[in-house]
């Protein structure tokens, strides 16, 4: 049984859309896809900061980078004491 952090972000999202896991990492990987092909150089520098092991990221990759940047942002803005 699966059970990291990622798998669990898909079950629950799964969970909210009413379908199976497998179609959750199939649709990453579909914007994934999506992501890496857009030529703009900006969007290019994002998708290359993404710590990966091969060409692109796998969905859990792209979980743990997303996950780990939002907590991040929200550490920041905490510290500003807003």
């Amino acid at each position: 049984m699966k059970t990291s952090k990622e798998y669990k972000v898909f079950e629950q999202i799964a969970a909210i859309e009413g379908v199976p896991v497998e179609k959750v990492r199939r649709e990453i990987e579909a914007a994934i896809e999506i992501g890496i092909s857009n030529p703009d150089c900006e969007v290019q520098k994002i998708w290359s900061s993404i710590p990966k092991k091969d060409n692109k990221p796998t969905p859990e990759e792209l979980v743990r980078f997303v996950s780990r940047n939002i907590q991040t942002e929200k550490d920041f803005f905490k510290s500003l004491d807003l």
